[in-house]
């Protein structure tokens, strides 16, 4: 498990005036919580979390943070959320989750398909339902990314939880039934079917208004 370095300062102001006052700063107000401490808001320095990010993305990095100040030299967390403006691309607000290393922990892994289905080459296109999936694991076992191989799948194929193999570490905490990925057929076809069946209704109807007709 890689834990990249960190650091943060204590913050004493509370509200937007605050918070805002430390984003002019070059400072981004966050919060630090876990199961057996109370929360801490702390701050970080835009251009460290901006650095960080580029690196190494935002979605299951873990962190050796060290607080200035704080009773502990550093302490494990998780990147648990980070709030941004969409406007303006600034970072608003960032949470850190405390962690133990030797206990399971819940957190989003990315899923990626991998190879060139039977599908896709018969014109179809692979569908992800879900780009991450929840899964439930120690820190130190939990994998980059979910990798489904596709290479076997023909077109109106799915892939369910039950048949993604993480190993016995890590678990899964969805339905078995629920559908991950699937290979749809091509547009053309579809369209050609939903063109097919409307064909058939307009008949139907036609048919069924010349019948009342000749009654009448």
């Amino acid at each position: 498990m890689e834990l990249i370095d960190l650091k943060a300062e204590p913050r004493k102001g509370r509200g937007k005036s605050a918070a805002r006052h430390l984003r002019n700063n070059d400072a981004v107000p966050a919060v630090l919580y876990g199961a057996k401490m109370d929360s801490m808001p702390i701050s970080v320095s835009t251009l460290d979390l901006t650095t960080m990010v580029r690196v190494h993305g935002s979605s299951g990095l873990f962190i050796n943070l060290a607080i200035n100040g704080d009773t502990v030299p550093s302490r494990t967390v998780m990147l648990k959320e980070i709030q941004m403006d969409t406007f303006d691309l600034k970072y608003l607000h960032v949470d850190f989750q405390a962690i133990n290393v030797s206990e399971k922990i819940t957190i989003s892994v990315p899923v990626e398909a991998v190879g060139e289905s039977v599908g896709v080459k018969a014109g179809g296109m692979i569908q992800l339902i879900r780009r991450e999936l929840d899964i439930i694991c120690k820190p130190g076992d939990m994998p980059e990314v979910i990798q489904i191989d596709t290479t076997d799948l023909e077109v109106g194929d799915s892939v369910h939880v039950e048949e993604i193999d993480l190993g016995a570490d890590v678990e899964i905490p969805h339905d078995v039934n629920f559908t991950v990925l699937t290979v749809v057929p091509p547009t053309s076809d579809v369209e050609e079917e939903e063109g097919d069946e409307d064909l058939e209704e307009d008949v139907e109807e036609t048919a069924a208004e010349e019948e009342e007709g000749v009654e009448e």
